[in-house]
């Protein structure tokens, strides 16, 4: 968790006070160099009610606004140290981001914990969403944020300030970071519902589900992502385990999404149209492949199967 030093200039340098450093995969402790403080307003305003007594207590010598000013002062600067502890010592690290769709909210995961034998309270996280938090002594929790996704590809996500107001709002306690940890947004689907592409063999794809003409021939291990109309119900309910169902006959031609058949006026348009197609032929239980101009994945079907494709048009 170690970070490598800064030089006098990078320190003081405007941008890392609201940016943050350089982006990293590794977890981060915040620390002195990370957690920055300034008084909010009701901080001032608390400052200018101290100096108010001390100056009613210089100009009529009154003992009890000396008293109340200088008792004042001190939760002040007591409350400076506590605003730092509030996230002094907690551990930060970015998880596994899920991919998502272009146009729908990206949901950034990252662990927060607390190794210190005091809670804390009112840890504040923001991205573009803001979540507030508090931690047990020992805790780790896991908190979900959300970004707008524009185009497909990787997108990193924008710096995570993690704050807080503790105890007396009168500071604001604030560590702005930035991860290494993107996440993958496909291409968005298309909404017009087009028939599939000519298979190899001259037959429209949109007739080749295996509910119109398949004929049933075995049996064979389940695999994860098959679908759950092909799972065999009654060798699963006599106790003989999970077996999916094989089909032959028609219904067995192959389903190839053709970049160069995907009507579109740009290669955004055919993506997004291959996308909608992949998805659909997922939701049919179809076998499909998918042919780009630099990359020919095999038909076949299934979770694993799906992600590649749709991750094959995003990186395209």
């Amino acid at each position: 968790m170690s970070s490598a030093p800064l030089s006098l200039a990078d320190r003081f340098r405007l941008s890392r006070f609201f940016r943050g450093e350089a982006p990293t995969s590794a977890p981060i402790s915040l620390g002195h160099r990370r957690i920055f403080i300034l008084p909010t307003q009701r901080g001032l305003a608390f400052v200018l009610l101290i100096v108010l007594l001390l100056l009613v207590g210089f100009v009529y010598s009154n003992n009890l606004a000396y008293l109340l000013g200088f008792l004042l002062a001190s939760i002040f600067f007591v409350a400076i140290l506590h605003s730092f502890k509030s996230l002094a010592g907690l551990t930060v690290r970015a998880g596994r981001q899920p991919a998502v769709f272009a146009g729908q909210a990206g949901a950034f995961n990252f662990q927060i914990g607390n190794p210190g034998r005091h809670s804390r309270y009112a840890v504040h996280l923001a991205l573009q969403s803001e979540l507030a938090i508090g931690l047990a002594p020992a805790e780790i929790r896991t908190a979900t944020l959300y970004q707008a996704t524009g185009r497909r590809g990787w997108l990193q996500p924008q710096t995570l300030t993690v704050s807080s107001l503790y105890p007396l709002g009168l500071f604001r306690a604030w560590a702005p970071l930035r991860f290494d940890s993107p996440l993958l947004v496909y291409p968005k689907p298309a909404k017009r519902q087009l028939p599939f592409p000519e298979s190899g063999d001259g037959q429209v794809a949109q007739g080749l589900s295996r509910r119109q003409g398949d004929e049933f021939y075995g049996l064979r291990p389940y695999q994860r992502g098959d679908a759950i109309r092909q799972i065999h119900w009654k060798t699963f309910a006599k106790g003989q385990g999970v077996f999916s169902k094989q089909y032959a006959g028609a219904g067995s031609s192959e389903l190839w999404l053709d970049y160069q058949q995907a009507p579109g006026h740009n290669s955004e348009e055919r993506l997004s149209q291959l996308c909608r197609w992949i998805v659909d032929a997922e939701k049919a239980g179809l076998r499909y492949g998918l042919v780009l101009p630099n990359l020919r994945v095999p038909p076949d079907t299934g979770a694993a199967h799906y992600r590649q494709c749709l991750q094959a048009l995003a990186l395209f």
